[in-house]
């Protein structure tokens, strides 16, 4: 009878126990599922519109001409009529060599014209009437002909007196030095005063054409082909920007691709021409070239920054109609001034990340910011691209 008691016992106090075990566990909360949160982005949509097509190369500003103003014959700088900067035309007076000697001597040599002349008419003279006379048997064939010989002789002279006074003309405008084509005077190599001579090295002054003005610039041989292509279509417009891209110089023309393609650095040098007018490009001035090859029409295109370079090439995260991310390779033909030109990859109007997608995974829930909260996230990324 006792030992049904301890039994009964125990196996109650074994349901009770059981009991109170499902009871507590039922009444236990239980835990939520971790949701993943949306990841905040700024996004843009792709747009569509018309894009110009560049080939970039660096290049030097060269003068159209440059004129090194020399002497050609030597004496003494009496007057200099042009300041150095100075703008000046073709045909301008710069400077004034002492004109006295050869005045001096074109007047000796006119006064020997002139004695040589009237000893020519005299001969003239007696060659009239020594014919008359020899018409009439009163003169000698051989008196005729001394006389003829000696007017050919005077007229000869008279020439060489002439051809002698040209010269000396010629030498009389060499006093006057003056620029042979319109441009810029530079630094001036010699005083008022002293003697110049043809053999100087740095002669009078430089100057320098700038208007227009030319610029040499090279591009990779591999786009010979497209350049070629498009040159047979019409001129190709060349844009010059500062160095650092900031400043548009001036717009010009191609005038010219060389012929021959360096082998040591496999690219091909070509010419441009720029009316230069606000005098932008400085002769010795380097800048960035931008060769124009076409305009695309209604072209995709969105923010530089939208695009990520993977193992697998371009890349970008476009924003689901759900709301996530999903990784989408493009083919990219240009990046320029902030904006990539999108080949294929992408439609109008679609959404990318254009900021902080590098916390991004396929699939993951993406919040868009606007307005603020989406400018504060661009100041916030550039910031942390700055840290090292």
């Amino acid at each position: 009878m006792k030992r049904s008691t301890v039994i009964a016992l125990a196996f109650l106090v074994v349901m009770l126990a059981g009991g109170s075990f499902w009871y507590f566990e039922k009444s236990r909360p239980v835990a939520a599922v971790p949701v993943t949160a949306a990841m905040p982005v700024v996004a843009a949509s792709v747009t569509s519109k018309d894009v110009p097509i560049y080939l970039l190369g660096i290049g030097t500003v060269i003068a159209y001409n440059t004129d090194l103003v020399r002497s050609q014959i030597q004496g003494q700088l009496v007057q200099i009529t042009f300041t150095e900067g100075q703008m000046v035309k073709a045909g301008d007076l710069l400077a004034q060599i002492d004109p006295r000697p050869y005045q001096t001597q074109i007047e000796q040599l006119t006064a020997n014209r002139e004695r040589d002349s009237a000893q020519l008419m005299n001969a003239e003279a007696n060659l009239s009437r020594y014919t008359q006379l020899g018409d009439k048997g009163y003169a000698t064939p051989q008196l005729v002909e001394t006389q003829k010989a000696q007017v050919a002789q005077l007229q000869a002279a008279v020439k060489a007196d002439q051809a002698l006074i040209d010269q000396g003309n010629v030498q009389l405008s060499y006093t006057r030095l003056t620029s042979a084509i319109p441009g810029i005077t530079g630094v001036r190599q010699i005083d008022i005063g002293n003697i110049i001579h043809p053999t100087d090295p740095n002669g009078l002054v430089v100057v320098t054409q700038v208007e227009p003005i030319s610029l040499l610039f090279t591009l990779p041989q591999s786009e010979l082909p497209r350049i070629q292509e498009q040159i047979a279509k019409g001129p190709l417009k060349v844009i010059a920007y500062s160095q650092d891209d900031k400043i548009k110089l001036d717009e010009g023309t191609l005038l010219l691709v060389n012929n021959e393609i360096a082998q040591t650095t496999g690219t091909v040098q070509l010419k441009a021409e720029f009316a230069n007018p606000n005098h932008r490009l400085w002769p010795g001035q380097l800048v960035n070239a931008r060769l124009l090859l076409e305009t695309r029409k209604n072209a995709l295109t969105v923010a530089a920054s939208a695009v990520q370079q993977g193992q697998k090439g371009a890349y970008v995260y476009v924003v689901a109609p759900n709301k996530t991310a999903e990784l989408r390779p493009v083919t990219v033909a240009q990046i320029s001034q902030g904006q990539a030109l999108i080949d294929t990859g992408l439609k109008e109007s679609e959404v990318v990340v254009v900021d902080g997608q590098y916390r991004l995974k396929q699939g993951i829930p993406v919040l868009e910011l606007h307005g603020k909260a989406a400018r504060e996230a661009d100041l916030q990324s550039a910031v942390q691209d700055a840290i090292p």
